[in-house]
């Protein structure tokens, strides 16, 4: 079974980030890559249970898989409009 998180073109690496700092660091990565690329976070604040996915919405990005059951916890965004 493919890993869907090991398919992403970029990775941040947001481990030992406390909030806002995690948020900040993807909005800077983002604004760098081309629409429809992957962004793999990796973070361990529980505060990114709900400002990754709040981001995706306000920015309209798409928020194409999460795994927050233990840490590290790990999102993939795809940049663009939100389907």
């Amino acid at each position: 079974m493919s890993d869907i998180f090991s398919q992403a073109d970029q990775t941040l690496d947001a481990l030992g980030l406390r909030c806002p700092e995690p948020v900040m660091m993807v909005r800077k990565t983002v604004r760098h890559m081309d629409n429809g690329q992957t962004l793999l976070i990796i973070a361990d604040d529980p505060a990114t249970t709900r400002d990754i996915p709040g981001f995706c919405r306000f920015m309209e990005h798409t928020l194409v898989a999460q795994e927050t059951e233990q840490t590290p916890y790990r999102y993939l965004l795809r940049k663009g409009t939100a389907a």
